[in-house]
């Protein structure tokens, strides 16, 4: 099993949002680290292909992601979680996608460090 390393604020920003989507998350980030996919795991567009990952989970109070890679062996990365603030667009505001192409550059150096045994 893959371990869970959290880019940048990733952890704080998940452990924030509320209860019940931490649950499924938490559970969709357990079934990546077991090399299997969440019904609410899909492709996020823009990273050419199914590397970068986006769960999407509703509640009461909003729409919430969270991003994660499976792109590196030694470890499933979460690179952002937040709430989902715009009711206009379906679409990823382009300064999470920023943050989120930031922080998947800092896990690939990550894991780069890790299976030369640096890390």
């Amino acid at each position: 099993m893959k371990p869970v390393e959290w880019i940048g604020s990733s952890y704080k920003d998940f452990v924030a949002l509320p209860e019940a989507v931490q649950n499924t998350m938490g559970h969709a980030l357990y079934l990546a680290q077991i090399g299997r996919a969440h019904a609410s795991a899909k492709p996020l567009k823009g990273f050419g292909g199914a590397g970068v990952v986006e769960l999407v989970e509703d509640d009461r109070h909003g729409t919430y992601r969270a991003v994660y890679t499976v792109k590196f062996e030694s470890a499933i990365y979460v690179l952002h979680a937040f709430q989902k603030k715009s009711k206009k667009r379906i679409k990823t505001p382009r300064e999470e996608i920023e943050l989120v192409r930031r922080r998947l550059k800092v896990a690939e150096e990550d894991d780069l460090a890790r299976r030369r045994g640096i890390r």
